[in-house]
């Protein structure tokens, strides 16, 4: 099939709606900026718990002959479509001397294509009515479009030209280095405990490639060649290792009508796709350390190791999270922030992995409260849940906030598509949009407490104490 551009000579149509969850950056957030997104949850009840069954979402999959998973589900009420792509690629595919690459592909994949010119990507899909983005994990690399329903085919066009024709050339990977670079200075280096997720990670892993962030090493990238980041577009981005899923108001017929149109002449990946094995060791020591940074108020970071996302102990884990550090209402925010006024923020948020994951508290101390104090106050927050067993009305409302955000992630057609990916990646089975609430439901209070005491013990735990250079 020939690759034209003629799909823009249709013009601009009236309608753009930012997507729902959008990614306001294509980096993963700052661990400040997850720890305030974890404490802004505010415990409101949701409707009854039958409501996530009663908005069931329905949706079609099917595999093409090269690999490609698609996934169609079809929402009529609002004249947009959000076209995806998740790519089963993140930091951990990287290896050890040239880290950063999944996240910098992130970048590089927006320069252009054989048909598209450089920088023309994003004008395209602005004009025509449409939002776009991407991010990076540990585990998966993510694109999507949220446009006029009408503009679906030029979607599919502009992600299949992402897939087989991504220009990777010197001045693109040029251009991009010094993006990543500037990212890297604004986020990490000259971000007030922006280090901490890179600092958490180095000190808790020391096998698995989960040890290093998505941003990655910069001399990795500038020592990179060519040739090793073509490579790596060849290794990883091919049809057999992504999920193509499609949410909105369209037509399923139609839909799998186009993508065959677009993605079917892609050829499948001709090697095994490279997925670490490696374990992490069991951590039997505490492990501390002290990080100088540019800030005014130290800061107490611990981090303790738990299982990989979709484990059954991983829904009692979050459960405990949100009772410790959902919302204003939570224990650590009352007792610490609001009783004993020895933090300015107290937050607790578990870093799900694919592999092994975190559970993470951090607090920043109130002016001239010493980090020892507020380490200890902590402490003390997660010995109560590990003794007694939480109230029946504390479970009922953590129940009620994870069953609301559950609710909210799927109240726009980007969240839809983009859980469809991902329980799909992760998990094999799409149809866990509509049913992991369950998984939460059933957890106990004994359950709670079973996790505390299991995971939470400091011989599997990090702690960092951040303290200004200044001291």
């Amino acid at each position: 099939m020939k690759r034209t551009l003629w799909l823009l000579a249709v013009g601009t149509c009236l309608y753009a709606q930012a997507p729902a969850q959008s990614k306001k950056s294509p980096a993963k957030p700052s661990p400040m900026q997850a720890v305030v997104k974890a404490g802004a949850a505010n415990g409101a009840k949701s409707t009854a718990a039958s409501s996530a069954t009663a908005g069931r979402i329905k949706f079609t999959e099917f595999d093409m002959p090269n690999g490609l998973h698609v996934i169609l589900h079809q929402d009529n009420s609002t004249p947009l479509v959000a076209v995806t792509m998740m790519y089963h690629v993140g930091s951990k595919n990287e290896q050890t001397t040239r880290t950063g690459f999944a996240h910098f592909f992130e970048h590089l994949l927006f320069e252009g294509s054989d048909n598209i010119k450089r920088g023309e990507y994003m004008k395209i899909v602005k004009g025509n009515g449409g939002q776009l983005n991407a991010n990076t994990s540990q585990d998966r690399t993510f694109y999507y479009e949220v446009m006029p329903s009408n503009k679906l085919e030029l979607g599919l066009y502009l992600e299949s030209e992402r897939l087989l024709h991504a220009k990777i050339d010197e001045k693109g990977v040029e251009t991009q280095r010094e993006v990543v670079k500037e990212e890297k200075r604004q986020r990490i280096d000259n971000q007030p405990y922006g280090s901490i997720f890179t600092e958490v990670l180095k000190h808790a892993y020391t096998k698995h490639p989960y040890q290093w962030a998505p941003i990655g090493s910069l001399e990795h990238l500038n020592a990179a060649t060519i040739d090793e980041f073509r490579q790596f577009y060849k290794d990883f981005y091919v049809p057999n290792n992504a999920i193509l899923s499609i949410a909105g108001d369209i037509d399923p017929a139609q839909a799998k009508t186009l993508v065959n149109k677009y993605f079917a002449e892609i050829p499948k990946g001709t090697k095994t796709v490279y997925r670490p094995n490696i374990k992490e060791p069991e951590q039997t020591k505490e492990v501390r350390d002290t990080i100088y940074d540019n800030i005014t108020l130290p800061a107490v970071v611990q981090a303790y190791h738990i299982p990989a996302q979709g484990t059954p102990d991983s829904y009692a884990v979050e459960v405990l999270q949100t009772i410790l550090a959902g919302g204003e209402s939570s224990r650590m925010n009352k007792e610490i922030v609001d009783k004993q006024q020895k933090a300015l923020q107290s937050a607790a948020f578990p870093v799900a992995n694919e592999d092994s994951g975190l559970f993470l508290t951090y607090s920043i101390a109130n002016q001239g409260v010493k980090p020892n104090d507020l380490e200890a106050a902590v402490n003390t927050e997660i010995d109560r849940v590990k003794k007694d067993l939480v109230t029946d009305a504390e479970l009922t409302k953590v129940k009620n906030q994870l069953e609301t955000n559950f609710v909210n992630q799927n109240a726009r057609i980007f969240g839809v598509a983009e859980n469809l990916a991902n329980y799909k990646m992760y998990y094999g089975d799409a149809n866990l949009i509509n049913t992991e609430i369950d998984r939460y439901n059933k957890v106990t209070k004994e359950d709670v407490r079973r996790v505390a005491n299991q995971y939470l013990k400091p011989e599997n735990r990090v702690v960092l104490y951040y303290l200004p250079k200044a001291k």
